[in-house]
């Protein structure tokens, strides 16, 4: 099993490697003003790279029905190894991943950034917080993974890949992050602690609370993820295309 594992986060590294090289050489041939901006964000576009591998990985694994097992052993570890005396804390903390709370959230950061006028900052968080939600509907109406029925849980509406809860947390704490390092480029290690922190207990609240498998939260932190960092990517490469379009027509 260890050697699969080596032999998978091998393939997953070279895949990742192949990509990299690959899009900076059509940004060399084919879009120049791309060359700086790729140098720039190398961190974030190697991260999209490394969680969009990540995600294919895994989401192949759940479609095959290859991960059960492994997926049955952690959560059952996760089961016997947590306090019980925990799972009140857990339950709290599953609650701040509920639309109720997101959605509260992330129209008042909204209107907050929009009247102080980042409005890059309000779309990166309103395009990311608009598009979680739509992912997580059409995923789980794909896949139709059944919920754990290990011991008693709570009902929650749709199936279990991916998490909603999860995905919905690891959008909103990631485009919040990249938002307060745009504005404030000093905290960009508390931002990013913090964001990281909420999604893992966010995460594990989900696998202590048994209702969805290892691989939903996974793949959940994932997509999540890569939605703002692929939206700021985005958005500072339309900014870049149209910074040259601007020079070429003034000269």
């Amino acid at each position: 099993m260890l050697f699969e594992l080596l032999k998978d986060v091998t393939k997953m590294g070279l895949i990742v490697a192949c990509l990299y090289l690959a899009l900076g050489a059509y940004a060399r041939s084919k879009q120049p003003p791309w060359s700086g901006l790729l140098g720039k964000r190398r961190l974030a576009v190697l991260s999209v790279l490394v969680l969009a591998v990540t995600m294919i990985k895994v989401g192949e694994d759940v479609l095959a029905k290859e991960s059960g097992p492994v997926d049955e052993a952690i959560l059952w570890v996760v089961r016997n190894h947590i306090p019980a005396m925990l799972t009140g804390f857990f339950e709290v903390v599953t609650v701040t991943g509920s639309a109720t709370v997101l959605v509260s959230l992330v129209s008042a950061a909204t209107i907050a950034l929009f009247l102080a006028k980042r409005r890059h900052e309000a779309l990166l968080l309103a395009a990311s917080m608009t598009s979680a939600p739509v992912l997580v509907y059409v995923i789980k109406a794909a896949v139709g993974r059944a919920r754990p029925a290990l011991w008693e849980t709570q009902w929650y509406w749709g199936s279990s890949f991916p998490s909603g809860h999860t995905l919905a947390v690891a959008a909103f704490s990631t485009a919040a992050a990249l938002c307060v390092i745009r504005i404030w480029p000093s905290l960009r290690g508390i931002a990013l602690s913090l964001a990281l922190s909420w999604t893992c207990l966010v995460a594990v609240s989900r696998l202590v609370l048994g209702v969805h498998w290892p691989t939903d939260v996974l793949t959940a932190a994932c997509i999540g993820a890569l939605i703002p960092l692929a939206i700021s990517i985005g958005l500072d490469f339309r900014h870049s295309d149209h910074g040259a379009t601007g020079k070429t027509q003034g000269r």
